[in-house]
């Protein structure tokens, strides 16, 4: 299951069935977990811990020193979840002790060629980011959201579960939960991404009512929370668009 070719370092930890294409590097503090393929050219290196079933493409780069001029070699770590496909010259850059001292990447996501997740950043479950987008340090996508080729996100920018983000975005605020967002600005509600993940029609119905409230009722974003109050007695999904607001530090992209 690894090319003679291959430097796998004796102190790595690879289960059995692991599989290791030609000329991929494993460092030492490096741990992979069952049904995971490591593609040719691979580096994977730092305290970097894979789960089950992974696919690493070629030229791919997980855990490496991470690009912050603060970084002075701390065993920060790099967790990577199950099921995900990182395909070719992704880079994906270890923690820093500055913040949570670890990159995690959830379960299910797709990661599509020359996509970049710095120091620090959370992904959830089941994501794409589309060919060369780019995740600053230190941001946070949550489950189902979908980003646009080449986007840029700013640093601390948080992406709301079930977002879309268009192409050739460039955020530097936080996106709402739910929330389409294109040409520099929100425009609607992921209204076919909610329905392809069984989002019944009344619960798409007053997320798109809160929607209206937050950006289309000129509204300030306290008084946006007062009217949203109501309806998230009725919806889980309201009450996370509300929560999500409170907790944002960067802002609300509007």
């Amino acid at each position: 299951m690894i090319h003679p070719s291959a430097i796998v370092h004796p102190s790595a930890k690879l289960a059995d069935d692991v599989s290791v294409g030609a000329f991929s590097i494993i460092d030492e503090n490096v741990e992979i977990d069952s049904g995971t393929v490591v593609g040719p050219h691979v580096v994977i290196n730092g305290h970097t811990k894979v789960g089950k079933n992974n696919q690493f493409y070629q030229f791919s780069s997980i855990g490496e020193a991470n690009q912050d001029k603060k970084y002075k070699g701390e065993p920060t770590r790099t967790t990577i979840g199950d099921g995900n496909i990182i395909r070719e010259s992704c880079t994906i850059h270890r923690g820093t002790v500055q913040d949570r001292g670890e990159t995690t990447i959830g379960n299910n996501n797709l990661l599509m060629a020359y996509t970049h997740v710095a120091h620090d950043c959370v992904l959830g479950n089941d994501i794409i980011i589309a060919n060369s987008s780019n995740l600053a340090g230190h941001v946070i996508v949550g489950d189902h959201a979908i980003l646009g080729g080449f986007s840029g996100i700013h640093q601390f920018v948080h992406i709301g579960a079930h977002a879309f983000i268009g192409i050739r975005s460039n955020i530097t605020q936080d996106i709402l939960p739910f929330v389409l967002f294109a040409d520099e600005s929100p425009r609607t509600v992921n209204v076919e991404g909610l329905k392809r993940r069984g989002f019944d029609k009344d619960e798409i119905s007053l997320i798109r009512r809160a929607y209206k409230t937050v950006y289309r009722q000129e509204l300030k974003i306290e008084e946006a929370l007062k009217v949203l109050t109501e309806d998230a007695k009725k919806s889980p999904s309201i009450q996370l668009m509300i929560d999500f607001i409170k907790s944002s530090q960067r802002g609300i992209a509007r």
